[in-house]
């Protein structure tokens, strides 16, 4: 009997613990793929604006309240201590995203505000991850990441409704933020069980879907000059 218990036990824990260990690994998984694909999500769009010379079809306001965003996550998750797998993406983004910005701006012929902004943005980015910075700030800014989203979408998916066509926005990127965020709904549940942080991620994926939404339903549509070059 006391042999038979003994090789018993081995077989009973890991049923057990199978469904737990299951979405640890899933999660990870996920995670670590969302961070590696984020050096990469927002390349796409800065090849095409530089191939381009031009910044046609995208929101500068929009393009700002997305980084907001990203600073807000990454800034929170660093002070909340949160695995580099719950958030990595957003450090990454956010480099990208700030690229974008400036290019957006140098294309508009406005290259000494963008030199400016980046000197800016630094400053203030490292003010948020100061020790003496108090805990309400980086939480403050998290909770403003729903309006600014909401907002920063909404704005481009307007500019992309009045041009009728959406211009240099990069349908790659576009759907890879889309996916990404869908899955960072499981892994902020999993990995952190923050409702901020998957909240955030919910309202995101529904406004990421929305641009998606617009790539697909204009996918034929060519900017006027494009048009008329053809002609």
């Amino acid at each position: 009997m006391f042999v038979a218990r003994r090789m018993s036990a081995p077989l009973y824990l890991p049923q057990r613990l199978t469904v737990p260990c299951l979405k640890i690994l899933l999660s990870k998984g996920l995670g670590l793929g969302i961070v590696a694909g984020s050096l990469l999500v927002k390349l796409p769009q800065i090849f095409k604006l530089l191939g381009a010379k031009s910044a046609e079809g995208l929101s500068l306001q929009s393009v700002m309240l997305e980084l907001v965003a990203l600073t807000g996550t990454m800034v929170y998750s660093i002070t909340n201590n949160f695995p580099f797998s719950s958030w990595g993406e957003a450090l990454f983004l956010t480099l990208q995203t700030v690229t974008i910005c400036f290019l957006v701006m140098h294309y508009r012929g406005e290259t000494v505000k963008g030199v400016a902004f980046l000197v800016c943005f630094a400053v203030v980015l490292l003010a948020l991850l100061s020790p003496v910075m108090p805990l309400a700030v980086p939480t403050l800014l998290q909770a403003s990441n729903v309006p600014a989203v909401v907002v920063g979408k909404l704005l481009q998916a307007a500019t992309n409704y009045h041009n009728g066509h959406t211009g240099q926005l990069s349908a790659i990127t576009v759907f890879m933020l889309f996916g990404g965020s869908l899955a960072r709904i499981f892994t902020s549940v999993q990995e952190t069980g923050d409702p901020l942080m998957a909240g955030v991620f919910v309202v995101s994926s529904l406004c990421n879907g929305l641009i998606a939404a617009q790539v697909l339903f204009y996918w034929n549509a060519k900017a006027p000059h494009k048009q008329k070059k053809q002609q």
